[in-house]
């Protein structure tokens, strides 16, 4: 029931199977045999010059298919065993916990599950994380001081907020923070929350993080919840934008640190070249690029933080096991739903 019922919602938000799938990139002929297949729940604009590398430096094909990585995750759970992936690449931890929970994963190398910090990895050695990100308002600096903003998610059902915020309430990561949420206070208590959310008039009609950040720099909306890059990808678009990112305190469910990460499916029949392209995301390569180009966190400790973000110990994040996520993005979806934030 667990597994129909978190099928079901992800093919209602994101549609049906066939698109899932649909935007594919396939590499040349630069190997032997059938290419690796890979599910990608990362955008291509971020991660193909990434995965290009892999294929000179390895002599490994891939067959790249994007999609939301909630979408790609309710597609392996339809395939199951006939699935013709062989690795998962998600965008968020929930998802990679709900294709790990249904048994779908194979246990990784115990020197690569050694390298992952541990808070980024999952407790059966299913996946681990890539890069880690935080969850955060972007605000206007044109229009709010640092002090007023609020240390909780909640201080924004407050009426003086009222049509002020903004966010893309199908994104996976704002899915992912109700998730937490859910972990932390219950289903009840985050009900309660988008309630009062929605009651508060919040902008919900942005198809992504990044033109969420680009509302809140053009002043349509004063706060967008987002993760914390998306202001250093604008910028880097846009030059000077007037918008810091504000960190929630307290291990509240706004200031969630998650982690996009990679399984390899268990019935993969290329399991060595499988391994090869997760110890290359989590080796040098992929803990130099994400970092450099992305401005993400690292999620290996030998491995330096961009100098223009906060250290990680030094946000007050929520203190949960990533991969239990993937139990509770369901029902995040399905209060969305109800209160009709989707």
């Amino acid at each position: 029931m667990k597994v129909r019922r978190w099928m079901a919602f992800g093919l209602l938000l994101f549609g049906a199977l066939g698109a899932a799938c649909g935007d594919t990139t396939e590499a040349s002929d630069t190997s032997e045999g059938e290419p690796l297949v890979v599910y990608s729940g990362r955008e291509e604009e971020y991660v193909e010059e990434l995965l290009d590398d892999f294929e000179n430096d390895e002599g490994i094909d891939l067959e790249v298919r994007y999609g939301d990585s909630a979408e790609l995750a309710a597609t392996l759970l339809e395939e199951g065993d006939s699935t013709p992936a062989d690795l998962f690449f998600s965008q968020d931890a929930g998802s990679l916990g709900a294709v790990s929970e249904d048994g779908l994963l194979g246990e990784l190398e115990p020197e690569t599950l050694e390298r992952v910090e541990e808070q980024f990895q999952s407790p059966e050695g299913t996946w681990v994380g890539t890069s880690a990100r935080a969850r955060v308002a972007a605000y206007n600096t044109d229009v709010l001081a640092p002090g007023e903003l609020p240390d909780s998610l909640h201080g924004f059902t407050d009426p003086s907020w009222k049509g002020r915020v903004g966010f893309p309430p199908g994104n996976s990561s704002f899915q992912a923070s109700i998730a937490a949420m859910i972990l932390l206070e219950g289903e009840d208590a985050t009900r309660t929350f988008l309630e009062a959310l929605k009651a508060n008039e919040p902008v919900t009609h942005f198809e992504d993080n990044e033109a969420t950040v680009r509302a809140v720099a053009d002043g349509e909306i004063d706060v967008g919840l987002v993760n914390h890059y998306y202001i250093y990808e604008v910028a880097q678009e846009e030059g000077d934008i007037p918008v810091a990112n504000h960190f929630f305190s307290g291990g509240d469910p706004g200031a969630l640190v998650n982690t996009a990460g990679i399984g390899v499916l268990e019935g993969t029949d290329q399991p060595e070249d499988a391994r090869a392209l997760v110890d290359y995301l989590t080796g040098e390569p992929g803990q130099t690029y994400f970092p450099a180009e992305l401005i993400e966190y690292p999620v290996v400790a030998d491995y330096s933080t961009p100098e223009d973000l906060v250290p990680l110990d030094d946000i007050d994040a929520p203190d949960l096991d990533l991969s239990e996520l993937g139990a509770t993005l369901a029902p995040a979806q399905e209060l969305l739903l109800e209160v009709g934030l989707l």
